[in-house]
């Protein structure tokens, strides 16, 4: 779990960290519709879950941005060299959920094998975090699969600052021939601005598009 402390003194951002840290306090919430006809056709034809190859994706742009994987450690601001998902699974006989989390890998199915074990150990035992050992460098991601929103909106307080962003995605439907899908980045703007977050739509967005590419 390597770290890496930033230089404020190089920093391009430190300024505006400043700022939206101890002057105005700001996170914002972003939500579009991602294009998941190729990703949904290549699940369903190789027989994988949409969820977890989902989940894939979406890790995989978090961890390819610096500006995402930011945190405090020891006092000291840095980033993580990566980050694995906090995602929730639900139990359909009393309708609650679990939060639970596994490592992240950059190979697929290294991943996907994971993520199916964790689901598995993890799907008859309740609580809001079941799962042991959860280490600091996550990032939460929660599926909504009952709606196709078109906006969340996220008043979360702890105490400490988050920086790294809530993933929200919802229901995929289908129109005009394409599968879409609507996804909710929650984001710390003393961690990003406008512009990264764009970028890291963009990249979830060629993953998913693309998804052969990582899939086969």
């Amino acid at each position: 779990m390597g770290f890496y402390p930033i230089d404020l003194d190089a920093w391009p951002r430190a300024q505006h960290f400043s700022y939206y840290t101890n002057v105005i306090r700001t996170n914002y919430a972003v939500t579009v519709r991602l294009d998941v006809t190729r990703l949904r056709g290549w699940v369903r034809g190789n027989g994988l879950r949409f969820y977890p190859a989902m989940l894939y994706a979406v890790m995989r742009a978090v961890n390819s941005r610096q500006e995402f994987r930011m945190a405090y450690q020891d006092g000291v601001l840095g980033f993580y060299e990566e980050c694995h998902p906090s995602y929730t699974i639900f139990h359909p006989d009393d309708h609650t959920f679990s939060d639970i989390w596994s490592e992240y890998s950059p190979d697929f199915r290294t991943f996907y094998a994971s993520v199916l074990r964790d689901m598995e150990e993890w799907r008859d035992v309740k609580g809001v975090k079941t799962k042991p050992g959860r280490p600091d460098n996550y990032c939460p991601v929660s599926c909504v699969p009952w709606l196709d929103f078109t906006a969340v909106a996220h008043d979360t307080t702890g105490p400490r600052p988050m920086y790294f962003p809530v993933i929200t995605f919802g229901r995929y439907t289908e129109k005009g021939g394409a599968w879409e899908l609507p996804l909710c980045l929650h984001i710390n703007h003393a961690a990003a601005d406008g512009y990264h977050t764009a970028m890291l739509l963009a990249d979830i967005q060629d993953l998913v598009r693309r998804c052969e590419l990582w899939l086969a």
